[in-house]
């Protein structure tokens, strides 16, 4: 399963409306640590389909929900259940801390 694509018009619709947890990453292009962070987000997103949906949100295109999430450093990724942040990691901190956000918002073991 490949990773959702967030924009500040779906938002609403994809992370409030969800039913499973969801993981947003905002990123941007130019992003060094975004772009070594990508393969391990579509690779959690294939071992956790059906758990957890995965999101990207460019923050360069989408600056608004950014800006409301007060997302001042990328990468950075906030985990949402029932529409609601309940964790948030800042920088790239390798597979092992995506995983731990993952565990932690979804209670997947």
């Amino acid at each position: 399963m490949a990773t959702v694509v967030v924009t500040d018009e779906n938002f609403d619709e994809v992370v409030s409306k969800s039913q499973l947890p969801i993981v947003v990453d905002f990123w941007a292009s130019w992003c060094g640590p975004c772009i070594a962070a990508e393969p391990i987000i579509e690779e959690l997103a294939g071992a956790y389909a059906g758990k957890v949906v995965m999101g990207k949100l460019n923050v360069d295109e989408n600056q608004a929900k950014a800006a409301e999430f007060g997302v001042m450093s990328i990468p950075t990724v906030i985990g949402f259940k029932n529409g609601q942040e309940v964790e948030r990691k800042i920088g790239f901190g390798g597979k092992a801390n995506y995983e731990d956000l993952i565990k932690r918002v979804s209670q997947v073991k």
